[in-house]
């Protein structure tokens, strides 16, 4: 990964996803963005970053790209994150939410041959608290520190960044992995960098009923992660057989048993793998003191 605050960046696509705004707190966070890409608007100048309409005339002018931020229409995702890898983009955060799951699984297949790194659908992306802000995540309630989230959750994320930074707890990185049917980078590979990143000294994962990551995230952690990890996982409270109105909840409720993506099936998971769970965000940080001293 190249995370730092030299990394190109460019936008793909200025759909519903991503605003002014957001492109504003990107470049006044230090991210260096060089250009957009809509084809139909080469040679404009939207939010104050130069349009092109290919990816290849970009890295033309400005060199290799590190990483794409892809905000088109999600049956347009497909196309653009593989007009990204064939200019050798080897980082794609999707902010578009509902990208058909067949064409993510076309797109991960080519992913995973180009050794590029998807983080998203339905992502707000990453920040690297006083370095890079990669995405929609609102850059004030964080701070540099020593706690590395990873999420399926958007909204959940900031909250518990924001709980964390006002206990004294700074974070290393935050990323959200998305909450679509199927989503690039996992909670396991993300576990896996920040065991092995040397400014993350502990874990907070955030997770959230529907499916089964949360689940293969405890065995994992269990097999293969050395530092403390802290869960949260939201929706305690929701009412049995009911499922979050998200594409990536609803797809997995077919033919499994009962209790399969239930906040408690997370819950006992992560028990059993002998992994703190917060009851709410503002125990987090109590939950991260015991870990690591």
């Amino acid at each position: 990964m190249n995370l730092t605050p030299d990394s190109k960046v460019i936008i793909q696509g200025f759909h519903e996803f991503i605003s002014e705004n957001h492109i504003a707190q990107m470049k006044a966070y230090g991210t260096n963005l060089v250009a957009g890409v809509q084809p139909g608007y080469g040679g404009q100048e939207l939010y104050h970053l130069p349009v092109f309409d290919l990816v290849e005339e970009v890295v033309g002018q400005f060199g290799s790209i590190d990483t794409t931020i892809i905000c088109v229409h999600p049956y347009q995702v497909l196309d653009a994150a593989l007009e990204a890898i064939a200019s050798h983009i080897r980082q794609i955060i999707i902010i578009s939410a509902g990208v058909p799951p067949l064409d993510m699984v076309e797109l991960l297949r080519k992913a995973e041959a180009g050794e590029t790194l998807v983080v998203g659908p339905n992502s707000p992306g990453i920040i690297v608290p006083g370095k890079i802000l990669l995405g929609t995540q609102p850059s004030e309630f964080y701070t540099p520190g020593v706690v590395g989230i990873v999420s399926r959750s958007s909204t959940l994320t900031y909250e518990v960044a924001r709980e964390l930074t006002q206990a004294g707890w700074g974070q290393s990185i935050s990323v959200s992995i998305g909450s679509d049917a199927i989503v690039g980078s996992s909670f396991l590979q993300w576990l896996q960098i920040l065991d092995e990143d040397d400014t993350t000294e502990a874990i907070v994962l955030v997770g959230q009923p529907g499916g089964g990551s949360e689940e293969a995230a405890a065995r994992y952690i269990t097999e293969a992660i050395d530092k403390p990890v802290i869960a949260y996982i939201a929706g305690r409270q929701a009412p049995p057989g009911k499922t979050w109105r998200q594409t990536g909840t609803l797809a997995t409720v077919v033919g499994r048993p009962p209790n399969f993506g239930t906040a408690q099936s997370k819950i006992t998971a992560f028990e059993a793998a002998e992994v703190p769970v917060a009851e709410r965000p503002s125990l987090i940080p109590q939950l991260l003191k015991k870990a690591i001293h």
